[in-house]
C-alpha cells in the first residue's frame, strides 16, 4: 500500500445502515471507501459528506457483491489504500414458504450474505491480521440467531455469518492477530430492507410493526460495539434491547492431541 491514510471500507453503503455508519465514521474524521450497485447514490453520499467534512478523502465504487469475481475485483482495486476497519454491510433478504420461493432469487441472496462476506472476510485478514487496530465486522441479524417463520433460507444465511465470524474471532484471537473480528446482529430496522424482501412497493414500519430501529439507531449501536471488546452485538428480539456479549455460538474444543 502506498496511501499512509487509514480508510473504513463499507459495502452497502448507498442506503440504510451502511448510509448512517458512513455518517457515523466520517463524524469522527474517518477517510471512507463506500462500495454498493448505484454509482449515482454514492456519488450523493460523498458529496454529501464532503460538504460537511471537506477534510475527508471518500473513494466510492460500484460493484455487484452477489458475483464473486466482482468481490476480488473490488478488493484488488483498493491495494493502495491503508484499510483500518472493513465492514461487510451489503445484504438482502426474501421473504417466503421455501417450497415456493424462486431458486435463482434464493441463489443470488446466499451469494451476496454469504459468500461477499466470506470473500471480503478472507482477503482482509490475510492481509491485515497483523496490524494493531484493525478491525473486521460482519452483520449478521437476529434472525440469524433465533429460526424465523417465512424466512428460514435468510435466517440460515445470517447464521452462517454469525458463526463464520465469531470463529474466525475466536481463531485470530487463539493465533496471537492484532486484528479484531466482530458481529453485528440488528433486528427490524426502518430501510429499504421489508420492501426488497418482501417484494412489494412500500413498507410502513410504524403500521406493520409494533418495534423497531431506525437505520441511525443502529449505525449507533455499530459505533458502540466497534469502540468495545466484544465480539457481539445483538439486538434481542423479545425487547429490542441492544446487548454487547462475547460469541454466542458453542466452541469445539480440539479433538486431536497438540
Amino acid at each position: 500500500m502506498n496511501n499512509l491514510k487509514k480508510y473504513t471500507v463499507i459495502t452497502g453503503a448507498s442506503s440504510g445502515i451502511g448510509y448512517e455508519t458512513a455518517k457515523a465514521f466520517a463524524a469522527r474524521g474517518n477517510n471512507l471507501i463506500l462500495a454498493a450497485r448505484s454509482m449515482d447514490k454514492l456519488k450523493e453520499i460523498k458529496a454529501e459528506i464532503i460538504s460537511e467534512f471537506s477534510e475527508l478523502d471518500v473513494v466510492v465504487r460500484k460493484v455487484d457483491l452477489t458475483v464473486a469475481e466482482e468481490c476480488f475485483k473490488l478488493y484488488d482495486s483498493l491495494r493502495d489504500y491503508n484499510i483500518e476497519t472493513w465492514i461487510n454491510n451489503a445484504g438482502v433478504g426474501y421473504y417466503g414458504y421455501i417450497a415456493e420461493q424462486d431458486v435463482a432469487k434464493l441463489q443470488n441472496m446466499m451469494r451476496l450474505n454469504m459468500d461477499s462476506v466470506t470473500i471480503l472476510s478472507s482477503l482482509y485478514v490475510r492481509d491485515y491480521r497483523d496490524i494493531e487496530g484493525t478491525q473486521l465486522i460482519n452483520l449478521s441479524s437476529s434472525a440469524g440467531y433465533t429460526i424465523v417463520p417465512y424466512d428460514v433460507v435468510y435466517s440460515a444465511t445470517k447464521f452462517y455469518v454469525g458463526a463464520f465470524t465469531e470463529g474466525l474471532a475466536r481463531e485470530l484471537k487463539e493465533t496471537g492477530a492484532k486484528m479484531v473480528a466482530k458481529v453485528l446482529a440488528p433486528s427490524a430496522t426502518e430501510t429499504q430492507f421489508a420492501k426488497v424482501a418482501n417484494e412489494i412497493e412500500s413498507f410502513d414500519y410504524s403500521k406493520e410493526l409494533l418495534r423497531y430501529h431506525k437505520a441511525q439507531e443502529m449505525a449507533g449501536f455499530l459505533m458502540e460495539l466497534y469502540d468495545s471488546d466484544f465480539t457481539v452485538g445483538i439486538v434481542e428480539r423479545e425487547n429490542y434491547r441492544f446487548v454487547l456479549c462475547e460469541p454466542i455460538f458453542a466452541y469445539a474444543t480440539p479433538l486431536v492431541k497438540k
